[in-house]
């Protein structure tokens, strides 16, 4: 896989940042995208590996204009895409349905499915008309595209929306060479899952402890979706912690 092209969007921390060190690792050519440009800076900063320095371009997912500036800019340096892992998100907070903020509600799915939805679209653009034609996509969807939470409506609905969007993208990215897959993620390790340990409401009321597994494990799994041969696609894998609450949750 080395020297393969990735765009990364919310690079700047968490999940997008665990991803960005595996991949660097493996020798990738990296475009990191995310809105904060000193976030983006600090992540290449820990990444070691690739053949080239990495470019940090300030992108709001939920914007087109933003979005097209950012696959024009990584075509312009790197002459083509071989990978989005389209991550970008907003957790959006925990309300019940009849508090949730008209507003709020719409800024999360914005960013969790018009923003992925716009850098996919961007993405099936460059890869159908690059020689060699296609290239993979990997969706951060979520274990809340198939069981929710309590008090979380804005991101399970839009996460749901993504599960969909990665459907219709891999049907309709076969007849491009284009793979198009999900990966949906437990309990890992990042700003927001420190308070998994004092214990994370259940659908019986109960506020109970969860495990957390390491980020880099998620690199790991992406970098593996990313080794199968273009005519093989992994199309939904969920990775998890082992005793994290999912089969049976609630």
């Amino acid at each position: 896989m080395t020297g393969r092209i990735a765009v990364i969007t919310g690079a700047g921390s968490g999940i997008g940042r665990a991803v960005t060190l595996t991949l660097a690792a493996r020798g990738y050519r990296l475009v990191l995208a995310g809105r904060r440009a000193d976030a983006l800076d600090e992540t290449a900063a820990l990444a070691s590996g690739s053949p080239e320095p990495i470019l940090c371009v300030p992108t709001d997912v939920s914007d087109a204009q933003s979005v097209a500036a950012l696959f024009d800019k990584a075509v312009a340096r790197f002459s083509r895409v071989d990978l989005l892992f389209n991550n970008a998100g907003l957790n959006g907070g925990r309300f019940p349905i009849e508090d949730m903020d008209v507003a709020l509600f719409r800024e999360v799915v914005d960013v969790n499915l018009t923003g992925a939805f716009l850098c996919l679209q961007a993405a099936f653009r460059v890869m159908k008309a690059q020689q060699p034609r296609g290239g993979r996509i990997i969706n951060n969807g979520s274990i809340s595209a198939y069981n929710p939470r309590p008090d979380t409506v804005a991101y399970c609905a839009s996460k749901h929306g993504v599960l969909g969007l990665t459907k219709a993208a891999a049907l309709e990215g076969r007849r491009h060479d284009i793979a198009v897959g999900q990966i949906d993620i437990g309990n890992a390790a990042s700003a927001f899952s420190e308070a998994f340990a004092r214990g994370v409401p259940q659908a019986d009321g109960r506020l109970v402890p969860e495990p957390v597994m390491d980020a880099s494990v998620v690199g790991e799994t992406v970098a593996y979706m990313d080794s199968l041969p273009p005519d093989a696609n992994a199309q939904f894998l969920t990775v998890m912690p082992t005793k994290m609450p999912f089969i049976g949750r609630g």
